[in-house]
């Protein structure tokens, strides 16, 4: 069987994205999103994830852009920056994640699962970080942080994928078989969404995306990813879409 878990990130990050997250999950294939607890839409936001109790909700943890909830600075700009402020040991990734995470659960938001703005969680020290999270907080699911159609050969990769899977089993944290999506941040289209759903493995895969509106908040803020929400969006909604995941027996699911 294979199962398929459509997760949008950035929910928070501006009040028309929230609108198409919303939109793609009334109307098309999304199941799941993750929240930016220091986002500027966030309370529009979570008054939709209240609104909307069948949408899986999960944490969007964020060390770059954005200001810290713990020290109220900005954080690091790109993600270059951060690997810099992190060998200079100068943020804590562990409190400014804490915080996070109890920032959206007390707003009665119950999370599913924890994924990062702009994947930082790929860094070993950051994802041994999210799942010791994850496990304190009860929280049962991670983003695996490579994705499955991106190639990735060698002792490097192999030592990484390994390290992620010891470190979810080690603090009983679930991941999904597959994480994809990530190869097609910005160029997802109806056209590129269909051949990547026929490719799905067996078992259960995350699918990554970034759907929205493009108002005049998405316009003005500081994200490359603009139009193509909107072109997310459109394939999310497709009828064309929904066929195909009929016709090749794939199955929607949520984190829950």
């Amino acid at each position: 069987m294979r199962k398929l878990i459509v997760n949008a990130d950035d929910f928070g990050f501006t009040r028309d994205v929230n609108a198409g997250i919303i939109q793609a999950h009334r109307e098309g294939i999304l199941t799941a999103t993750t929240l930016m607890a220091n986002g500027d839409a966030y309370e529009d936001a979570v008054r939709l994830a209240l609104e909307n109790r069948s949408l899986d909700v999960g944490c969007h943890l964020v060390l770059v852009q954005g200001n810290s909830l713990v020290t109220g600075r900005p954080l690091p700009e790109k993600p270059g920056q951060l690997l810099m402020a992190l060998s200079r040991r100068e943020i804590d990734v562990e409190g400014e994640l804490r915080a996070q995470i109890r920032k959206i659960m007390a707003s009665g938001v119950r999370p599913t699962h924890l994924d990062s703005h702009k994947h930082t969680h790929i860094v070993p020290t950051v994802f041994r970080t999210v799942v010791r999270l994850a496990h304190e907080f009860g929280i049962p699911h991670v983003r695996l942080p490579l994705d499955a159609t991106v190639p990735c050969s060698g002792p490097v990769c192999h030592l990484l994928g390994r390290f992620y899977r010891r470190s979810t089993t080690r603090f009983g944290v679930r991941t999904t078989d597959y994480f994809v999506g990530f190869r097609l941040t910005g160029t997802l289209t109806e056209a590129t969404l269909a051949p990547a759903l026929a490719s799905l493995r067996e078992g259960t895969t995350e699918f990554m995306c970034h759907p929205g509106y493009l108002g005049g908040e998405l316009r003005g803020a500081a994200t490359r990813l603009k139009e193509s929400r909107v072109r997310e969006l459109e394939a999310l909604t497709s009828p064309r879409i929904r066929q195909i995941i009929e016709e090749q027996g794939i199955t929607l699911a949520g984190y829950r």
